[in-house]
């Protein structure tokens, strides 16, 4: 059911360093920030050959980053983003499966302009998983 890997998201407590480091130290591509307010978030893509890493910078007082990151001050994998081809099918099975999706049940759209869903960790291994349609 899950496609190609989309990205790995990266909350960073200083969105300008995070650019700098994959920028300048890594030598990556680095897209613009944009603020995604449905998300609470301020995103930047680094462009990899086989995937993307997405930088999660929190953009108000109520993001699910800004809380993420009072527990971890410095940063760290936030979640995966796996593709689907049909984010409906992928959510009604999931759930059938005993998956729990975060949030209304409806996909928003996403960083990429895409349906996305977010899965429970606790029944991810742990992991929170994004979906996004393909």
């Amino acid at each position: 059911m899950i496609g190609r890997l989309n990205h790995v998201a990266i909350a960073v407590p200083d969105l300008g360093a995070a650019v700098a480091t994959y920028r300048d130290t890594l030598g990556a591509h680095v897209s613009p920030a944009e603020d995604q307010p449905d998300h609470g978030v301020t995103t930047v893509f680094v462009d990899l050959p086989n995937t993307k890493i997405e930088l999660l910078h929190p953009l108000g007082d109520n993001s699910p980053i800004a809380k993420f990151l009072e527990r971890n001050p410095a940063g760290g994998i936030h979640h995966v983003c796996y593709e689907v081809d049909d984010i409906a099918a992928a959510r009604d099975r999931m759930v059938a499966q005993g998956a729990r999706i975060l949030g209304p049940a409806e996909p928003k759209i996403g960083a990429h302009g895409k349906p996305v869903l977010f899965l429970h960790p606790k029944d991810m291994c742990g992991t929170l998983v994004e979906l996004e349609q393909a």
